[in-house]
């Protein structure tokens, strides 16, 4: 068949992207900074970096640290808050010819649901991400990792606002699968699976840990088999729509991701170190799915014929 015939468009709950190729929050800034390397606009979305409803300094240094396959960080959500992104931010973003969904963070139930409430009617944001597994910060987990806090949270945020939720969640959990099922029970409109995992690196001859905030999420090729594996198991256990995200970084990443279940897929860490990535895949992913014989994403995602059924 030829690749030209592929439909790349995807559903996400109420929002509809033109092709599966998202960036992650945190690894793109505001998307001005990229201007120069990418095509902004053939991107499916952009997520822009996580913002809080106060200004935010972040953790101490050090912030980063490589890692064998992967980056540790504890940036801890380092922004100048709501009111600066939407005055400041907003402006270029809409102007994009893409969607642009908008990460949150709270301290507080009530402060998501506020941040929501202020985003409802913002001209140019399409969808909001509530990131309830930020590992660094605290108390940045707890709404990604008790489901009742979960639930209400999600549930609470569609109350306060018209745009599309997306509930983000941590690997840092023993049944991801429970908190899944729980954002599909508030309403969710997607999942997005998942945040880093929590790690730390140590300098042995000083005796001290490397980060400032001595743990910090783990990302990159690293932890791509702990994003598949959850990807795969909430696919099996929702029927909301999936976002993964961890470790894509290649065409064969993101394939993988769809037919375990993914919907559509965020590129994080490769942005650091090869920012045109997101383009490449994009212009091979129709002659991958005319491998597959498929014309569209949703007649491959989730097509994973796994034997014996993986452990719940």
């Amino acid at each position: 068949m030829n690749p030209a015939d592929v439909d790349l468009q995807v559903q996400l709950g109420r929002l509809r992207l033109a092709n599966p190729i998202m960036v992650a929050s945190g690894t793109f800034g505001y998307a001005r900074e990229m201007a120069g390397l990418v095509d902004l606009a053939r991107l499916g979305a952009i997520v822009p970096k996580t913002i809080t409803k106060e200004p935010r300094a972040g953790n101490a240094p050090w912030r980063t640290v490589e890692t064998t396959g992967g980056m540790l960080n504890s940036i801890g959500l380092d922004n100048d808050g709501i009111e600066v992104f939407i005055d400041h931010h907003m402006p270029y973003l809409r102007s994009l010819a893409t969607r642009i969904v908008v990460s949150v963070a709270g301290r507080t139930h009530a402060e998501f649901v506020e941040l929501c409430a202020r985003l409802d009617g913002v001209e140019g944001v399409d969808a909001v991400e509530l990131n309830i597994s930020c590992p660094n910060v605290s108390g940045g987990v707890d709404f990604g990792t008790d489901p009742a806090m979960c639930q209400r949270v999600v549930a609470d945020s569609l109350r306060a606002c018209r745009l599309p939720i997306i509930a983000k969640l941590t690997p840092n959990v023993t049944s991801v699968t429970d908190i899944a099922r729980a954002a599909e029970a508030a309403g969710a409109d997607c999942i997005s699976l998942v945040n880093t995992c929590l790690g730390m690196a140590v300098d042995w001859r000083r005796r001290r840990p490397l980060l400032g905030n001595v743990m910090g999420g783990l990302s990159g090729p690293a932890i791509k088999p702990i994003a598949l594996r959850a990807v795969y198991q909430v696919a099996q256990a929702v029927k909301t729509p999936i976002i993964g995200i961890g470790g894509i970084a290649t065409l064969d990443d993101v394939m993988e991701f769809l037919v375990a279940g993914a919907t559509a897929v965020q590129l994080g860490t490769v942005n650091f170190y090869d920012p045109t990535a997101s383009i490449r895949i994009l212009d091979a992913l129709p002659g991958a799915f005319a491998e597959l014989g498929a014309r569209s994403v949703r007649e491959i995602v989730g097509t994973l014929q796994a034997d014996p059924p993986a452990l719940k």
